[in-house]
């Protein structure tokens, strides 16, 4: 059985939209129809971005969640957010004194990183990406870091990029 039409789009983007990372160039739309489907049977969500017409090349594929991902935190951004008034938590205190590993071992235990993005083929056979990264807790409450920290996500590369998305498409 051949899936309908809205899950195998056929028009490329004619451009590179803003925000968006060139994961591999000169591919394919049966390697893009290929992404979609395996997130599809992940269980990822995957829908048309608002106002692209069903035939379209991008889709935005969310609930991927990788646990343990306190590697992915920038230090140096989450550090800038702590200025006068902040609660004084022991993983805070470390970072602001150098030590990052008390705060990557807090957001190990208790958040998870929560990956949503935005998959897309070009006219040029540019396969592209917009990713959407946040730290969220597994659950809500058990961990004592301020609910109103910002916990910055370090800016990744385009190979680590690409083999997310391979993941959450279950591809990888």
């Amino acid at each position: 059985m051949t899936p309908p039409l809205a899950d195998r789009p056929t028009r490329p983007l004619p451009t590179k939209p803003a925000g968006h990372v060139e994961l591999a160039r000169y591919s394919s739309l049966g390697r893009f129809w290929a992404l979609l489907g395996g997130a599809a049977r992940a269980g990822r969500h995957v829908t048309a971005v608002r106002g692209d017409a069903p035939d379209v090349c991008r889709r935005r594929i969310s609930g991927y969640v990788l646990p343990g991902a306190g590697v992915f935190l920038d230090t140096a951004r989450t550090a800038a957010h702590l200025e006068d008034g902040f609660a004084p938590h022991p993983a805070l205190v470390a970072l602001l004194a150098g030590d990052p590993a008390p705060l990557r071992a807090e957001l190990n235990a208790h958040f998870e990183l929560r990956v949503d993005f935005t998959l897309a083929l070009t006219a040029r056979r540019d396969l592209i990406a917009r990713p959407e990264f946040r730290f969220a807790p597994i659950v809500p409450g058990l961990s004592d870091l301020p609910a109103d920290l910002p916990l910055e996500v370090r800016r990744l590369g385009r190979d680590e990029l690409h083999l997310l998305v391979q993941r959450a498409c279950g591809m990888a």
